[in-house]
């Protein structure tokens, strides 16, 4: 392959990381943080269990979730018929689930650490529930952000589901862990090591542009 078309699918493969990895953290989010929120202003019963699967969860390997995935979405399984099967939707798939267990247990545990005056204080100045929740909330801003960027590293960092449910299809549904995957086992390590690096460059990107942002909003 010329310099040009390895360009082209170094390129390629880190838009297909992005896009799917960003999918995926957006919606694990949607659900994860009002979720890991009501866990820590709700008492019930079965809440200490809910909380443990939820912390076993973080470190679930992603083979398994991609034999879930992957037998879900197979022809027989039951959403066969959407036909997302190695299509990048199925790795957001395997990636959302992934990503869903970390970010509800660090934002329960972030909302949980905020002193519980802070909520009180705000009930009695005549906040509404929610008003005060949302006092909890803004408290909890940071942590909160950490465990999405939490999250996103796992995601992006995942090739197991990835090449499971994706195919690692060229040009479609190939990733930078995949292709680095796939290049170490043909033996070349130059292009494994280039694009482990260009992961950890884009990863680190994320992560100051976020410091710098929670910066200037302190």
């Amino acid at each position: 392959m010329s310099g040009s078309g390895l360009g082209v699918e170094v390129f390629e493969v880190m838009g297909v990381s992005l896009r799917v990895s960003l999918a995926a953290t957006a919606l694990a989010t949607l659900v994860s943080v009002p979720l890991g929120f009501l866990l820590s202003v709700s008492e019930f019963r079965g809440k200490r269990t809910v909380v443990g699967i939820a912390n076993t969860l973080m470190a679930m390997p992603t083979v398994v979730v991609g034999l879930l995935v992957y037998i879900l979405l197979s022809r027989s399984g039951p959403f066969g018929f959407l036909g997302i099967l190695y299509t990048p939707a199925a790795i957001v798939v395997g990636q959302f689930i992934l990503a869903v267990p970390i970010i509800t247990a660090l934002t329960y545990a972030a909302a949980g650490s905020v002193d519980a005056r802070v909520r009180k204080t705000a009930e009695s100045l005549g906040a509404s529930p929610s008003q005060a929740a949302l006092m909890v909330l803004k408290e909890a801003r940071l942590g909160i952000i950490a465990a999405v960027i939490a999250g996103f590293g796992r995601v992006i960092a995942e090739v197991g589901s990835a090449v499971m449910v994706g195919g690692n299809i060229r040009g479609y549904t190939r990733t930078m862990t995949t292709t680095i995957a796939l290049e170490t086992s043909k033996g070349n390590f130059a292009l494994g090591i280039a694009l482990g690096l260009i992961l950890l460059v884009v990863a680190l990107s994320i992560s100051l542009a976020v410091d710098r942002f929670l910066g200037r909003k302190a």
